[in-house]
């Protein structure tokens, strides 16, 4: 099922008396917040060449505080940008509970974002296949019900709301728990959907301007809202948030150093990587 967010919906689910008036939230973004936010989200679009003349960009949204952001700054830089694109929004319910629901419809109603939203059943097949660890494949499944509805719309470009944390800890993840040296990219092709490119705007965004921003505003998100992941304990992503965390104090810009790692690799000091159509190099091959 897909229904169109109205302007017009009762809003019962939100604290109105806690959110600031909409102008107000909006504005905020380019001035309040220009050096944090604005000025980063500009700045990823262009030092990653994300956007194009003439591209129809799907803005992801959850309903979280980072694609409610990320849904605003397109609406901004729409407004202001040098040259034309177009805009979808889409808002995937993939089984939330009914107040969780109605929460993001009224969130996106009051912030004015004309988001489509589809319904699938991505908790309950993540949770059947994938056991004790539904969080991966959630994700792989939700990414792509996202580009098919992207496809659907029309649209070349997919946006979604990862920010620089989410950066620093992916790599620091795949580190320590996986024991491979990879990163989230700012801007990716599609595998499996021809002249579809996703791209992450808000690449270069701390997390905690963000939930500066959203407290700010008054705003209530979502958290994670899955319905499987409620069931489970522990977060692998979470212990690395803390550990990221805890080491901060001790090592000087610990999270800028992990960021700019992975645009400082040295091959010549590897043991081994692969090229990008995924053969092994040994540093053996040429000694």
């Amino acid at each position: 099922m897909e229904s169109v967010i109205s302007f017009d919906a009762k809003l019962e689910s939100i604290d109105l008396n806690s959110l600031k008036p909409l102008k107000e939230i909006e504005r905020s973004i380019i001035k309040s917040y220009r050096k944090y936010i604005w000025v980063k989200f500009i700045k990823a679009i262009k030092e990653y060449e994300m956007l194009n003349k003439g591209d129809k960009v799907c803005v992801a949204i959850s309903g979280g505080k980072d694609s409610l952001l990320l849904a605003k700054l397109f609406q901004e830089l729409h407004k202001h940008s040098v040259f034309e694109f177009d805009l979808e929004f889409i808002a995937m319910d993939p089984g939330y509970a009914t107040d969780v629901r109605k929460r993001l419809e009224e969130n996106l109603a009051y912030l004015k974002i004309p988001a489509t939203i589809y319904d699938s059943d991505v908790f309950s097949v993540a949770e059947r296949i994938s056991g004790d660890n539904p969080c991966y494949m959630c994700a792989r499944m939700r990414r792509g019900s996202l580009y098919s509805k992207a496809k659907e719309k029309g649209c070349n470009v997919l946006a979604l709301g990862h920010h620089f944390d989410d950066v620093i800890e992916t790599t620091m993840l795949n580190i320590l728990y996986a024991g491979n040296f990879k990163t989230m990219r700012p801007k990716l092709k599609a595998q499996n959907f021809d002249n579809m490119v996703l791209i992450r705007p808000m690449y270069l965004i701390d997390e905690e301007s963000i939930i500066k921003w959203t407290k700010k505003a008054g705003l209530e998100p979502l958290d994670c809202a899955c319905t499987v992941a409620a069931k489970k304990t522990g977060s692998k992503r979470f212990e690395i948030k803390e550990l990221i965390k805890d080491l901060s104090p001790q090592i000087v810009n610990l999270r800028e150093n992990i960021f700019r790692s992975t645009s400082n690799i040295d091959l010549g000091s590897c043991l081994a990587w692969k090229d990008k159509d995924g053969n092994r190099h040994s540093f053996l091959d040429d000694f």
